[in-house]
């Protein structure tokens, strides 16, 4: 079993129906994994959340594993940030915080874009490409 930390875009296609992201999500869970999300995620959602969007936004997120963000990972998101603009990358809060929420937790980010994620030491899932339909 694995733990699955899920990057925001990927549960906004979920909830939204697009890329086949649900399924995809289904799929972990037959596998006997969980699904998880952190506060950067909640609150990126809601938002962009569509206003009729209330009731199958909450369900799906509380259906998710939460971790909180500690004061440990807030400084690990804030060294993260540091570290890779030395290198001349400049990374978002919201990433550098989910990618240290993933990793103080040993988690597997699932997301689409990993140019966003460049640490080395992140473990990261490959999604599936769109659907064709």
């Amino acid at each position: 079993m694995a733990i699955f930390l899920l990057d925001t875009p990927v549960i906004v296609d979920a909830i939204n129906g697009r890329r086949g992201r649900y399924q995809f999500l289904d799929s972990l869970l037959v596998q006997r994994n969980l699904l998880a999300c952190c506060s950067i995620n909640v609150t990126e959602v809601y938002a962009g959340m569509r206003p009729n969007g209330a009731k199958v936004t909450q369900a799906f997120l509380l259906s998710l594993r939460f971790y909180e963000v500690t004061w440990e990972i807030a400084r690990l998101a804030g060294e993260l940030k540091n570290e890779w603009a030395k290198k001349g990358h400049t990374l978002a809060l919201p990433d550098v915080t989910i990618s240290a929420v993933a990793l103080a937790n040993s988690l597997t980010l699932v997301t689409d874009n990993r140019k966003r994620f460049p640490m080395p030491e992140l473990q990261l899932l490959q999604l599936p490409g769109p659907d064709k339909n």
